[in-house]
């Protein structure tokens, strides 16, 4: 059953080869060790970056907290400006105003443009010129002409009129709010809630 080895020089060369088996299975345990560590830290890496873009865009919004229409003109009455006060929603980061893309669809046709093109803004709670939302108890103002600057296309509302309003910050969250404007403007109105 078993062999008897009579010379020596036999019985080590059995044992190199034996070695070098060894060995050589050993470096192609290392190497693809090495190529799916390598690929596990590339797809953690490539996770971790989807997961705080997709978390941007469902946290880092504006909530509307109120939006009211300057009233003009003699007859027909009619909204030319539009002061819509926002805030950060809550679990949202800090969020730049200026770069706050706004679309309005409504029966006057349909509008876009960057709240930092002509549109006013004032936060209540920030330092003056300051546009960027930084905590959840800050208000801004935003001050969309309807007559003149970039909303110029858009036109006037008069009563009955509605309008579609879209923030989209820069994480590419979206808010949107509908604005109604009463049917009936009277003329000791100069400001109406929409």
């Amino acid at each position: 059953m078993f062999e008897t080895l009579l010379d020596e020089e036999e019985r080590g060369q059995v044992g190199i080869g034996t070695l070098i088996v060894f060995i050589a299975m050993v470096l192609v345990a290392a190497i693809a060790a090495g190529v799916l560590i390598n690929t596990a830290g590339f797809l953690q890496t490539q996770a971790e970056a989807t997961g705080e873009e997709s978390t941007s865009q469902v946290s880092d919004r504006l909530q509307v907290v109120s939006q009211s229409g300057n009233v003009t003109g003699e007859d027909p009455r009619e909204v030319d400006q539009l002061n819509i006060t926002v805030a950060q929603s809550p679990g949202a980061s800090n969020i730049d105003l200026s770069e706050t893309s706004v679309e309005l669809i409504g029966t006057g046709g349909q509008e876009t443009f960057q709240l930092g093109e002509e549109a006013t803004i004032d936060i209540y709670t920030g330092e003056s010129g300051d546009v960027v939302l930084t905590d959840t108890s800050d208000r801004a103002d935003i001050g969309v002409d309807l007559t003149s600057g970039v909303a110029a296309g858009y036109g006037t509302l008069e009563g009955g009129d509605r309008l579609s309003v879209t923030f989209t910050t820069p994480s590419g969250a979206t808010t949107s709010a509908e604005l109604r404007v009463p049917t009936t403007l009277t003329s000791e109105q100069t400001s109406v809630r929409l």
